[in-house]
């Protein structure tokens, strides 16, 4: 089976190592922090901790979107030496970058017909795309061509689930992805939210707890009842921005609620982190449900 390129967008906080080591393809998607833009990826001129301390101080920081004429040298490229591809895209519900790469692949498609390019819609942010990455590279290796692994990840990706609890709201409001009554509502001091990717890649405010602890407690918990018993999942993603402690209590708390064989915790970049603010920590699995299944089962009486 001829062998393909997995490209991603920096969203998906998979670790340079990973990357390095299985050869994927990185569009840096722009950042801008108190006026400086940053347009290299991962932490390479700034450091997470100085990123997430920013902020803290009071600090601004947007994101931008991959263009389609950056994804349209990439593409051509991969064309033009008879490479195939499969680019995975933080969700469209999220950023314009997904709908960028389409607009490129049609001109590529057009350019050179046959070509073997493919774009997927992760419905998904941070570690949840970067688990859909980690799963392509695992097909790729049992020999799945791209048009295969494309196909196959528009099923998977519905039973990516990916839920987090942030310390403050109005992160998410700035960024234009909560309303600001949610965002004021959650912000009562004590109350912990929980969010979580909904089937169509957007996110939603689904439930307020009082403190860290019980806000990690339920999303251990949630997770567990939507894994069958016996079952053990291979690997469990935690990320975090700049809260490492809270993510080492949520791993306690997983390694308690399921049968796991790896945790890997992450520190959050700064694509999403600049949404989330400080204090984020996500928690992401593989689950036995859809997506549509877990928010019937978990909140369709909200």
């Amino acid at each position: 089976m001829k062998p393909f390129t997995i490209v991603v967008d920096t969203s998906c906080d998979l670790s340079p190592e990973y990357i390095r080591e299985k050869g994927i393809e990185t569009l840096p998607i722009p950042f801008v922090l108190d006026g400086v833009e940053y347009n290299d990826g991962y932490w390479q001129n700034i450091t997470g901790k100085e990123f997430y301390d920013a902020l803290r101080n009071g600090g601004s920081a947007v994101t931008s979107q991959i263009n389609p004429d950056s994804f349209l040298k990439v593409f051509n490229g991969f064309a033009k030496q008879g490479k195939d591809a499969l680019f995975i895209g933080l969700s469209g519900n999220l950023s314009a970058t997904y709908q960028n790469s389409l607009i490129a692949l049609a001109e590529t498609r057009e350019s050179f017909q046959g070509c073997k390019i493919f774009s997927i819609d992760s419905i998904s942010a941070t570690t949840v795309n970067g688990l859909l990455a980690i799963l392509a590279v695992n097909k790729r290796e049992e020999g799945l061509s791209a048009e295969e692994t494309a196909a196959w990840l528009e099923e998977k990706k519905h039973r990516t689930i990916g839920i987090f609890t942030v310390d403050d709201l109005m992160y998410l409001h700035r960024g234009g992805r909560l309303s600001k009554l949610s965002a004021v509502g959650g912000s009562i001091l004590g109350i912990k939210p929980i969010l979580g990717l909904l089937p169509d890649g957007s996110l939603a405010l689904k439930e307020k707890v009082r403190g860290r602890e019980a806000a990690l407690k339920l999303m251990a918990g949630n997770m567990a009842r939507s894994i069958p018993p016996g079952v053990t999942l291979d690997t469990v993603h935690i990320s975090h921005t700049d809260c490492e402690e809270y993510a080492l209590q949520l791993a306690g708390m997983v390694k308690d609620a399921v049968s796991v064989r790896n945790i890997e915790i992450i520190l959050m970049g700064p694509v999403i982190g600049a949404h989330v603010g400080p204090g984020t920590v996500t928690l992401v699995f593989e689950a036995d449900i859809t997506r549509e299944e877990y928010e019937e089962r978990f909140y369709s009486g909200n």
